[in-house]
C-alpha cells in the first residue's frame, strides 16, 4: 500500500445508527448490535482519492502495449516473420520511449524518477516496475539498434529475447501496485485484475501489429488481437462478478460509460478482425482500431474507477463487514 493512496481518515468511521437488532454472539450470548449505515465524517470520504493524474491512465495503456509487443516481436522472429517481428519491435521501441515521458510527467521532476533507480525493492511493485520498464526499454532499444545497423544478429537476439521474458511483468505490473492500495475497487479486484491487463495487453500489441504490417503477413497479430480480447472479456467478467457491491463504479457514472464502451469496442473489433482476416483488409484495420480504442476505455475505466470508489465509505465498509461476518460464521460453526 502505497503512502499518498488509500489513507484512512481520521473519525471516518462515524456512520448513522439505524434500529438495533439481536444477535447471538459466538458463545451464544445475546448483545444488541445496531445497523448501521456507513457515511462519512463532516463530509470528508473515509479514504484519500488517489493524486495520480492523467498521464499515469494512458501509461497503463502504453505500458501494457509496449509489453505485449516485446512478446510478439519475439514469437514473429522465431516463426521467420521478420516484418511483423520489426514492426513489433519498433512498436515496443516507442512504447518504452514514451513511459518514462509520461511517468515524469506525473511525477513532476525528472529526479523523482531517477531516484527509484537507486532502491531495489521486491516488495514494492513501484520499484519492481520501474526497473522492469528500464530493463524491457535498454533491452529493446539495444535490439532495434541492431536491427537498423544490420549488425551482432546474435546480440540481437538475445536483447529481443530479454525484452520478450521482462515483457509481461511490463504490461501487468501497474495491476498489481493499483492493487496493493486500500481503494477499495481496485483492492478487492487483486487477483482478477492482472488478467483483464494481460488479456488488454495482448489485445493492443496484435492490434497494432495487424494495422502495421501487410495482411499476408499479419496472421499471428491477428490471432493474438481476438485472443487477447477474449481473455479480457473474460476475466472483466469475473472481476465484476466478484467485486459484488464494491464494483458499483463499473456500473454506474463516467467508469461505466467507459467500460460498456471497451467491451462494445473490443467484441466488434474481435468480430471484425476475425471476419476479415487476410483478404479484407479494410475490414480487419477497422477492427484493430476498434480494439486499439476498447483496449484504452478498459484501462480508463479502472483508472477512473478508483476514484469514485474511495470517495464512496459504502466500498470501503462493506468488505470490511463481510469480512467480519465470515469470521463470525467460521467461529459459530466451530462452536
Amino acid at each position: 500500500m502505497t503512502s499518498d493512496i488509500g489513507e484512512p481518515v481520521p473519525g471516518a468511521e462515524a456512520q448513522q445508527p439505524q434500529r438495533p437488532r439481536r444477535r447471538r454472539g459466538g458463545r451464544g450470548e445475546i448483545s444488541m448490535v445496531p445497523e448501521m449505515t456507513p457515511t462519512s465524517y463532516y463530509g470528508r470520504a473515509v479514504l484519500k482519492q488517489p493524486v495520480w493524474t492523467p498521464e499515469i491512465g494512458v501509461y497503463f495503456f502504453v505500458g501494457g502495449l509496449t509489453g505485449a509487443s516485446t512478446l510478439l516481436a519475439a514469437a514473429a522472429r522465431s516463426e521467420g516473420n521478420d516484418a511483423l517481428a520489426d514492426r513489433a519491435l519498433f512498436t515496443a521501441l516507442a512504447g518504452v520511449t514514451v513511459s518514462p515521458l509520461l511517468l515524469i510527467k506525473d511525477l513532476g521532476r525528472p529526479e523523482r524518477f531517477y531516484n527509484m533507480l537507486r532502491v531495489f525493492k521486491v516488495t514494492s511493485p513501484m520499484s519492481l516496475g520501474t526497473w522492469l520498464l528500464n530493463g524491457a526499454g535498454v533491452s529493446t532499444g539495444v535490439a532495434a539498434g541492431c536491427r537498423v545497423l544490420g549488425i551482432l544478429p546474435r546480440i540481437q537476439r538475445l536483447a529481443e529475447l530479454s525484452a520478450a521474458l521482462l515483457g509481461p511483468g511490463v504490461s501487468t505490473y501497474t495491476a498489481v501496485l493499483v492493487s496493493n492500495t486500500a481503494v477499495p475497487v481496485w483492492h478487492e479486484a487483486r487477483y482478477e485484475l492482472p488478467f483483464v491487463f494481460a488479456g488488454s495487453s495482448l489485445a493492443s500489441a496484435g492490434a497494432m501489429g495487424i494495422l502495421l504490417t501487410p495482411p499476408r503477413h499479419a496472421a499471428t497479430a491477428r490471432t493474438l488481437a481476438v485472443a487477447g480480447v477474449v481473455g479480457e472479456l473474460v476475466a472483466t467478467q469475473v472481476m465484476e462478478r466478484r467485486l459484488g457491491d464494491a464494483g458499483e463504479p463499473y456500473h454506474s457514472g463516467r467508469p461505466a460509460r467507459f467500460a460498456r464502451l471497451a467491451r462494445g469496442l473490443n467484441a466488434g473489433g474481435a468480430a471484425a478482425v476475425a471476419l476479415g482476416g487476410r483478404r479484407r483488409r479494410a475490414l480487419s484495420a477497422l477492427g484493430a482500431a476498434a480494439i486499439l480504442a476498447g483496449s484504452m476505455c478498459e484501462r480508463w475505466a479502472v483508472f477512473t474507477a478508483g476514484p469514485e470508489s474511495a470517495a464512496d465509505p459504502r466500498f470501503t465498509v462493506g468488505p470490511q463487514r463481510e469480512r467480519l461476518r465470515e469470521q463470525r460464521r467460521r467461529t459459530h460453526a466451530l462452536d
